[in-house]
């Protein structure tokens, strides 16, 4: 008596479903591990921006009502003070050394430097106009990187400039900070920057962003 094979086969365990298993699982923790550090990446971002516009914005409070930090208090702008000539009037080194003790003092050098102080803060604080923020900031410290000069061994008068690196100092390292929160978009995360970026005129003028 001859045995036929039944065409239809029970289903069964197939491992080939397994592994497709394995697969999908593996795609969702490989997308959800992305995800993850996307969401680190944005946090961090956005936490160096605070701490770097509280920097500028303190700066610009402390030097304005003399709270009795780096400006004494009674000092401050709103007493009559100068946030400049302090700063500008002790520089002694550098190739715009002249230059500087010109400026120190001077009306329109408070205020273009208060007006930054001040910008730069808010902008990085509301996660807005982060590109204006990184020119202006940029300038700003390139010049006060000028006035340290910290590639001077010696001050003008002779005496050790206690210097501790030739180029590399705070300045440039704020500088490179505000560029890259500029290029990273950083004012979406903990800041205002995705409604900033829906304005009519920020959305016609890239610049703005």
């Amino acid at each position: 008596m001859a045995v036929h094979e039944h065409p239809h086969r029970s289903p069964g365990f197939h491992l080939p479903s397994f592994r497709r298993n394995r697969a999908a699982s593996t795609y969702e923790s490989a997308v959800s591990a992305s995800t993850d550090t996307h969401t680190l990446r944005a946090y961090s971002l956005a936490s160096l921006r605070l701490l770097t516009g509280f920097v500028f914005l303190w700066a610009f409070l402390d030097k304005t009502f003399g709270f009795g930090y780096a400006t004494p208090s009674g000092k401050g702008w709103i007493d009559g003070g100068s946030p400049t000539k302090g700063f500008l009037s002790g520089v002694a080194a550098g190739p715009m050394e002249s230059t500087f003790h010109s400026w120190a003092g001077d009306t329109w050098a408070d205020w273009l430097f208060m007006a930054g102080l001040l910008g730069i803060g808010l902008a990085l604080i509301g996660g807005i106009a982060l590109r204006l923020a990184a020119v202006a900031g940029t300038a700003m410290m390139a010049l006060m990187w000028v006035a340290e000069w910290p590639p001077a061994r010696h001050l003008s008068d002779g005496t050790a400039s206690m210097s501790t690196n030739p180029f590399a100092d705070y300045h440039l390292v704020y500088a490179v900070v505000l560029i890259a929160l500029a290029l990273a978009a950083a004012g979406d995360t903990l800041g205002v920057g995705k409604l900033w970026a829906k304005l009519p005129i920020v959305r016609d003028h890239g610049w703005l962003r």
